[in-house]
């Protein structure tokens, strides 16, 4: 039987003081970070405040806003249909959503701003969408003040959203596409015949106890919601207010819509590290977590956002020596969001990692980097 590892609780130590560095220079508000190891939590602490006037210190079940680290739930759900028969990864995306059938590619663009258009060599899949390679867009033709309003259903967004030229012919390239993850999450409303967000509660969130992971906020966790901090140069920072209630809002965002905490993402970050069970019952068979945390963008540069990682099926994955240099091994798997948070599973050291904090336009001085070296170090004694 292999020796029992155990992190260093020394190095792990160092985490709050970096945590503390950040907070007193305004890098943000505050932060909740976990460690995890052979299925035992090692590091947990929350770290400065909850909110931009700093007044209510952060909490380690504070909710944050976890933006494209929802992908990975999503590409979940997906594998859970798949393996019920009802999908398969090489499906044309028509098939399940018509509204896809027709797709033209951008054969060349002209300096008056029009386009030549021509029928793609072949229809995008699943399995392009799962991995970024379909040659949808990063957003639909509202950019990213769409997510301001959020006005849109699901099935809505989807439908507008179909209509886009493809960038490139379908598994030529890499481009981070939000559409075609909101259409994966519009599949699972398809198939399943019920709401996407009901789909991830029923077979997802409530069997892992993931009791704080939601898309609309319900009124009584309201409170323990992180601020955004929304800082500008020569400008005083300010707090993202009532936008992060989400109030009114239609649109579920599968894309990068969950709320969660880091005990919640512990729960789904161990499960695939258990290899799809949870407490001793299967949720998800090894051979969907395996071909999920394969990089399936072989020979594709980029192939990520971060150099020395690909994606699997909705996970970035640790592939190559560039991406290891924040002390995080080949064959670790896992996501960040657009307000600086990030999760990772590590199976070479039968680890998970949480860093939640809420930042727009993340600068370098977060303290992310210096949580992953440490967390890393602390790890692979």
């Amino acid at each position: 039987m292999p020796a029992v590892r155990a992190a260093d609780p020394t190095r792990l130590a160092l985490i709050r003081t970096r945590m503390e560095e950040a907070v007193a220079r305004g890098a943000i508000p505050g932060a909740v970070t976990l460690v995890a190891q052979e299925g035992k939590v090692v590091h947990h602490e929350a770290t400065g405040n909850l909110d931009v006037a700093k007044t209510n210190p952060m909490a380690k079940d504070s909710i944050f806003q976890i933006m494209s680290m929802t992908k990975p739930v999503t590409g979940t759900a997906i594998l859970m249909l798949a393996e019920e028969g009802r999908l398969a990864l090489t499906d044309p995306v028509e098939k399940h959503l018509p509204e896809f059938r027709g797709l033209q590619v951008i054969s060349a663009r002209h300096a008056d701003g029009s386009v030549t258009i021509r029928k793609p060599s072949r229809l995008i899949t699943l399995r392009d969408l799962l991995t970024h390679t379909s040659g949808l867009p990063e957003y639909g033709p509202e950019g990213a003040a769409f997510y301001s309003k959020m006005h849109l259903t699901l099935a809505e967004a989807v439908l507008q959203w179909s209509q886009s030229h493809l960038l490139f012919e379908p598994g030529t390239k890499w481009q981070y596409s939000n559409p075609g993850i909101a259409a994966l999450g519009r599949i699972v409303e398809v198939i399943s015949g019920q709401r996407y967000e009901e789909f991830l509660a029923a077979r997802i969130f409530a069997p892992l106890g993931m009791n704080d992971s939601f898309f609309f906020p319900p009124a009584a966790k309201h409170a323990r919601i992180a601020d955004v901090l929304y800082a500008r140069p020569n400008t005083k920072p300010t707090g993202a207010g009532e936008a992060i209630f989400r109030k009114g809002a239609k649109y579920s965002m599968p894309e990068g819509g969950l709320y969660s905490t880091a005990t919640d993402l512990l729960a789904f970050y161990q499960f695939h590290l258990n290899g799809g069970v949870h407490n001793g019952k299967r949720l998800l068979s090894r051979a969907s977590v395996d071909v999920m945390t394969k990089w399936h963008n072989t020979g594709l540069t980029p192939a990520a956002h971060t150099a020395g990682q690909g994606y699997g099926l909705s996970w970035a994955v640790v592939k190559e020596p560039l991406g290891e240099l924040l002390l995080t091994p080949s064959g670790a798997y896992g996501h960040g969001g657009a307000f600086g948070t990030v999760g990772m599973v590590d199976p070479k050291n039968n680890a998970v990692l949480v860093f939640l904090i809420q930042r727009a336009g993340v600068p370098a001085d977060t303290g992310r980097n210096a949580f992953m070296e440490i967390a890393g170090a602390a790890l692979s004694v």
